[in-house]
């Protein structure tokens, strides 16, 4: 069954103004998967396979553990048989609808 996420994962135990480069090292996990992506302001949108996508989720957080105590993840799901380039098409989808 196809799934497209949209998902953050950021450490909570860090007293930096900045969280972006680790928000960039679970980027570059994301981007070794091979899956469809799209980053965005606030998370990241991942589409292929549970089993697939589940996996980079939790490479993630395996990359963010290695020096983190704390970690926050939020993951939202849409699941669906036989979706083909869902990241693309429920956006033109919606824009198509416009008036």
């Amino acid at each position: 069954m196809s799934v497209i996420i949209d998902f953050s994962i950021f450490p909570m135990d860090k007293n930096e103004q900045s969280l972006s480069p680790y928000v960039a090292r679970a980027l570059d996990v994301i981007e070794k998967s091979g899956l469809a992506f799209e980053l965005g302001p606030m998370g990241t949108s991942i589409e292929g396979e549970w089993d697939e996508v589940m996996g980079v989720v939790d490479a993630c957080y395996r990359e963010l553990e290695k020096d983190s105590d704390r970690i926050y993840i939020n993951v939202k799901a849409d699941c669906r048989k036989g979706r083909k380039n869902g990241l693309s098409g429920k956006v033109l989808s919606a824009q198509e609808k416009q008036c």
